[in-house]
């Protein structure tokens, strides 16, 4: 299963590296770098079930369900 964030969905994502020197040039050769979402395996107390769910968070994830509350975010995202 891949690496994706359970509440906002962000996973890798495929980039070109870029130097002033390619400006100059208009050739690119550092080509294609993979780019990782800040992913992080966490525990999360829910207390509206009173229990502990282990979910894969992105940092931005992490944020939203200090905002909402996990209870609801959680719902919407479909994990409880």
């Amino acid at each position: 299963m891949a690496k994706v964030c359970a509440v906002t969905g962000k996973g890798t994502r495929i980039g070109g590296r870029y130097s002033n020197r390619t400006r100059a040039t208009q050739y690119n050769p550092c080509g294609k770098v993979r780019r990782k979402a800040n992913l992080q395996k966490r525990k999360i107390f829910v207390p509206e079930l009173g229990k502990h769910v282990a979910i894969i968070v992105s940092a931005r994830g992490l944020k939203t369900i200090a905002k909402r509350g996990a209870y609801t975010t959680l719902k919407k995202a479909g994990v409880v």
